[in-house]
């Protein structure tokens, strides 16, 4: 059995087992290392994350999907875990292409990835809700051609684009799930009602819920009594990277100071971390 298929399988028996796990969001090679040295049992790409590192914007269309999963398979490379991806909205406006996405993404030796019905226009933001699960259908489609279990996850981005209708939303997850998606996700979820009236109306299909949102005090064993399955992080640790950073850099830009250096993980640490 190939390396790709025993990933594929370990991942899926995650959705498959009590309980919630976490899943975090490297950007680069260097912090899925980091993670995977933590004990982590999974990694997800971010395209925030990734925008960031190219001094790019996220969401707008910025980032290619050859970009995208060139960064992946760097990751992908930096580990033995399984990886799935933030593949945006597909690439693409139409099935096919969001097919084709899935597609690619396998060959690049991931196990799993998202499409999600954001537009990346601010007139429109989110696809009408039948184009929005013709999307779906060719995704999970493509999935389930592959030889080995791709986990999909079809996001729901409503609350990330300032339509905070959890009743559209829910439908919106409701039909992806029928359409074939693994995973059901609607980014921006903050309060334990909003969280519990999702998972219920999917159950027994696997939520995922994002973490990291400034003001969300949530625990991994509270969401996991919610019924929650997997815990993503999105962007928020590469913030947390750049916002570290940049409080470093400011402070000897400001005021010639290098205390920032007391906090920094110790060379040979990293150094060490990276011969693995």
């Amino acid at each position: 059995m190939d390396v790709q298929t025993l990933r594929a399988q370990a991942f899926k028996a995650l959705h498959e087992r009590d309980g919630a796990f976490v899943i975090p969001n490297p950007w680069d090679a260097g912090s899925a290392k980091l993670l995977a040295s933590l004990g982590f049992e999974a990694l997800a790409t971010t395209s925030a994350g990734l925008a960031f590192s190219l001094g790019r914007p996220d969401g707008e269309g910025a980032i290619s999907r050859e970009e995208t999963l060139i960064n992946a398979r760097s990751i992908v490379d930096a580990t033995a875990l399984p990886v799935a991806a933030d593949l945006e909205n597909g690439f693409a406006d139409d099935p096919e292409g969001c097919a084709e996405t899935i597609r690619q993404a396998a060959a690049a030796g991931l196990v799993g990835g998202s499409i999600e019905d954001a537009t990346g226009l601010a007139e429109a933001p989110i696809y009408p809700f039948a184009h929005a699960v013709a999307r779906v259908e060719a995704a999970v489609a493509a999935a389930r051609s592959l030889p080995f279990p791709f986990m999909l996850t079809a996001r729901a981005e409503n609350f990330l684009n300032g339509r905070m209708d959890l009743d559209d939303t829910i439908a919106r997850l409701q039909a992806f799930a029928e359409a074939g998606a693994d995973v059901l996700y609607a980014p921006g979820l903050r309060t334990r009602e909003e969280i519990a009236a999702v998972v219920q109306a999917l159950a027994p299909k696997p939520v995922n819920v994002l973490m990291g949102l400034s003001g969300v005090r949530l625990t991994v064993d509270e969401l996991s009594d919610l019924g929650v399955k997997r815990i993503s992080v999105g962007s928020s640790l590469a913030r947390a990277a750049y916002g570290a950073f940049f409080r470093a850099a400011e402070d000897i830009a400001g005021h010639g100071r290098f205390d920032f250096a007391e906090q920094a993980m110790p060379f040979a640490q990293l150094n060490q971390l990276f011969k693995r």
